[in-house]
């Protein structure tokens, strides 16, 4: 992946400059995630792990340093966007109330990279 703060790739695919439609307050993927980030396509970490928080259908990281800006409509649809030291990806995919996966595609300072995510309810 991008050479981003520990983490950074791994919060961003989850969940990966889109938005849904609506995010659900108190909605039924609310609390922990951990995110499995894997690249196919360019010169960026083969894999990466990381921790997000969803709460009011709003997906944060959790580990400073990171911008993550992601939401989880009601029926589970993830889009989001993550950016740190001027490298930017988004992605987008689905959950369900204990796991879920998608797609995610970035540019940084090794060129394009893209990739799929799997993540996991740890709470």
């Amino acid at each position: 992946m991008f050479r981003l703060p520990y983490g950074v790739w791994i919060l961003g695919f989850i969940w990966i400059a889109f938005a849904p439609s609506h995010a659900a307050a108190q909605n039924g993927f609310d609390g922990r995630w951990s995110v499995l980030i894997n690249t196919d396509r360019g010169a960026c970490e083969r894999s990466t792990r990381a921790g997000v928080h969803i709460l009011d259908g709003y997906i944060r990281a959790d580990v400073g340093g990171v911008n993550l800006d992601g939401r989880v409509s009601r029926n589970g649809s993830v889009r989001a966007v993550i950016s740190a030291g001027g490298q930017t990806a988004g992605g987008s995919g689905r959950l369900t109330s204990t796991r879920g996966g998608g797609v995610w595609r970035g540019q940084g300072s090794r060129g394009f990279c893209a990739g799929t995510w799997l993540a996991e309810r740890r709470e």
